[in-house]
């Protein structure tokens, strides 16, 4: 939000009041309490005028700093609150406050954070001796701006944090512009507007920056953030109210931050090895029933097309009654029936639900009566036309309407459907409105998705067993990444829509989310032949992949024959690429790395890395350049070291620029240089031995490595000295690969002697 008009002027209507001038600290067990004035205190009539500003600094982690900035404290908290955790065992006591000289310091790890008492107001945040940001003059402000046609007046709190001059900000959710935020406005409200907007349906108030910090605005609400936009050489964030709160998230590189983020508000836990196999979608609108459904499985495995998960979209409930949790009858006459015919063929069944229940639906009266659905404060069901006629809106903050929700989807799982997507979440009313626990409205809009997606994972989790939950969910906010996965929402079936999710992927990653998907094809109108087998190399190559569209199937055999072909390959190349995804799996799980990594993220100390966003970090080792155009020409960045296309055996040696033209079986896909990649033995599902006849794929040794791999329960070490390499791990059926030869392991031992 913009409240200044060019450096020197306000806005009309704006009055912002600075901290000036710091009256006094007080130094308490782990926190400062700042006490600053908005004008200069000449004589003892300016302490009789005007508003302070109280600043806290505490340390709710190691190498974090919370800073909460206060005008009037009398202001009651009404809930949602993110739920914020120490930091990987660490206490309050981590934190050090003291006196040097004028300076009042409090530090946290490797972070301190410093104000000058009695001086002029100034807020510094430094690591290792080095300055990385700071709140300087004329930074944090009390605004107020006066009622104007149309809007009411309104009270902020805002803080303007210094940028660098080569300081790139990254992160704000799931955002589908251009990946380093620097320049842009971004709000954190959620909206169901499509990927090629300046909305989103995941926002999230942390950012991430190359200049070693982040910053998480603690607050579930509406954020504002102007990203180097309002003052181009500052990063500014404003809620409304009489206080914010925002934490500074310390880390050499942008990995540490993502670590400590996702410490403090929650990792990804450990998805289950199938749901990384391929989904199949009836699709959005489309007509369809069991014959058709059926006719749709056989043809995959009639040609030899490995299925793991097929999805029953919107329309498997009757319409003008989503939702009601009831199979379709005059489509479905005995769903029980069919999902055993289903799961026999080795199938795991996924349904489309979302929180809203149309008048029509059954549940709407039973909802009505026990106060299950959100109201207004005269009592009426609070109802919109806007998707179901009538529908109302499932009040998750009463802990029994969350058991009546829960209980209706056991229902579906005690009749074999394994998963849920669990769509929409966004369009969550603010005005006249009253939530069951109190809860501020503005605040609940964000919120919402969080309570909604942690009922129908906790679910999961309860009857599926730890490690086998696992949803596709639209909407999210700050720690869902606790219940993935997360798919990128409505796009068009364009190339322009593909680069749009890949960025948008990115972004998210940034944002501490450990996995993501996207609609294979795309959304929205039906792609043609070329970009439906371009966006299949890029969906296999993700962390999880479903074919799925709004008025048209998409199946590949409805295209032409090729996009089978390229279907196969590379349905079959993520299969053995097993081993490798869990491991990458398991870093989302311990550290909060995305499996998807924005190639800033892998390689911080690299300039030419920061803006890019058309090409990606699969993994640590994997590099990734989803082709973006009709002729299959595709420019990527390759960094220092001789690096190996992962399909051609190809060697390319950076860092420089690549331009190559690729056929629809191909794609750039690079290995990076000293990788170990476990290569697995099965290529028709996600879920098996890993370790048994895994080949373990060798690239570019360097001499005196040791390199350690995991594939599945067993660990292999392969170092090299001089010509010899080395691969040691359990006796078993396994091998070791270099350069085109394959040794088989004796004793669990393969030995390779290069050339020369």
């Amino acid at each position: 939000m913009k409240f200044t008009d060019g450096r020197w002027l306000l806005r009309p209507g704006v009055q912002a009041f600075h901290p000036v001038e710091v009256l006094d600290v007080e130094t308490g067990q782990g926190t400062l309490i700042i006490r600053a004035a908005v004008q200069r205190i000449r004589n003892r009539g300016d302490l009789l005028k005007g508003p302070m500003v109280t600043i806290t600094l505490s340390a709710p982690a190691r190498d974090v700093i919370a800073v909460n900035i206060t005008h009037l404290s009398g202001q009651l908290h009404r809930p949602p609150a993110f739920a914020i955790e120490s930091s990987e065992g660490d206490t309050p006591e981590a934190a050090n406050t003291y006196r040097d000289g004028q300076w009042a310091v409090l530090t946290s790890g490797e972070l301190t954070a410093r104000v000058r008492a009695g001086a002029d107001w100034r807020l510094e945040f430094l690591a290792g001796g080095r300055l990385l940001t700071a709140s300087e003059a004329g930074a944090a402000a009390i605004v107020t701006t006066a009622a104007s046609a149309g809007e009411q007046g309104g009270h902020y709190l805002r803080e303007q944090l210094s940028l660098g001059l080569d300081t790139a900000v990254y992160g704000l959710g799931e955002r589908f512009g251009p990946l380093v935020k620097n320049g842009q406005v971004v709000d954190i409200w959620n909206a169901d507007g499509g990927t090629g907007s300046e909305q989103a349906y995941k926002n999230i108030p942390f950012c991430v920056t190359n200049a070693g910090y982040g910053v998480f605005v603690n607050d579930p609400g509406r954020v504002s953030f102007e990203v180097a936009s309002e003052a181009v050489n500052r990063l500014q964030f404003s809620v409304p109210g009489q206080s914010l709160e925002y934490l500074v998230i310390y880390g050499p590189e942008p990995k540490v931050i993502l670590r400590n983020y996702t410490a403090l508000t929650g990792r990804p836990p450990a998805l289950p090895a199938w749901s990384f196999g391929l989904w199949l979608s009836t699709s959005f609108t489309t007509s369809y029933d069991e014959a058709t459904v059926t006719g749709f499985i056989e043809g995959m495995a009639e040609r030899g097309l490995p299925l793991s998960v097929f999805h029953f979209d919107t329309f498997w409930m009757r319409e003008f009654h989503w939702c009601d949790f009831e199979w379709n009858p005059q489509v479905f006459p005995d769903p029980a029936a069919m999902l055993a015919r289903l799961k026999a063929r080795d199938l795991r069944i996924c349904v489309w639900i979302n929180p809203y229940i149309a008048q029509q639906s059954a549940l709407f009266d039973e909802g009505k009566a026990r106060g299950y659905l959100l109201r207004r404060p005269s009592g009426d069901v609070w109802q919109t036309d806007l998707w179901q006629p009538g529908m109302a809106v499932v009040d998750f903050t009463n802990p029994a309407a969350r058991d009546w929700f829960a209980a209706k989807l056991d229902a579906l799982l005690g009749m074999g459907v394994d998963c849920f997507k669990s769509d929409f979440g966004e369009r969550i009313p603010v005005e006249d409105v009253e939530w069951f626990d109190g809860s501020d409205p503005e605040r609940m809009h964000n919120y919402y998705t969080y309570l909604y997606n942690q009922t129908v994972f906790e679910l999961l989790r309860k009857r599926r067993g730890e490690g086998d939950a696992v949803l596709f969910a639209r909407s999210a906010t700050t720690g869902s990444q606790r219940f993935p996965v997360h798919w990128g929402g409505d796009c068009d079936a364009t190339y322009d829509a593909m680069a749009q999710m890949l960025r948008g992927g990115l972004s998210l990653g940034m944002s501490g989310f450990g996995y993501w998907s996207h609609d294979i094809g795309g959304f929205e109108g039906t792609p043609d032949a070329a970009v439906y087998k371009r966006w299949i190399a890029f969906g296999l190559l993700s962390s999880h992949s479903r074919l799925h569209g709004s008025g048209s199937y998409r199946v590949p055999w409805l295209f032409d024959e090729e996009a089978v072909d390229v279907l196969r390959t590379f349905t079959r190349l993520k299969m053995r690429l097993m081993p490798y995804l869990q491991g990458a799996a398991g870093q989302a799980v311990s550290d909060g790395t995305p499996m998807m990594r924005a190639m800033a993220l892998e390689f911080p100390g690299d300039p030419s890395c920061t803006h890019l966003d058309r090409q990606y970090m699969l993994g640590d080792d994997l590099l990734v350049a989803p082709v973006l155009t009709a002729d299959g020409e595709v420019s990527y960045y390759v960094p220092d070291g001789v690096w190996t296309n992962f399909i051609t055996g190809e060697r390319v040696s950076g860092p420089r620029w690549v331009t190559q033209r690729h056929g629809f079986l191909s794609v750039p896909m690079l290995v990076r240089p000293g990788a170990v990649i476990p290569v697995g033995a099965v290529d028709d599902r996600p879920d098996y031995d890993y370790a048994d006849g895994v080949t373990l794929r060798l690239y570019e040794i360097p001499d005196g490595a040791r390199v350690t791999t995991v594939a599945g329960d067993r660990e292999f070490v392969t170092t090299r000295s001089g010509s010899a390499i080395r691969v040691e791990g359990a006796a078993g059926n396994w091998q070791a690969w270099h350069a085109g030869r394959t040794v088989a392991a004796r004793a669990g031992t393969a030995e390779i002697t290069l050339p020369g």
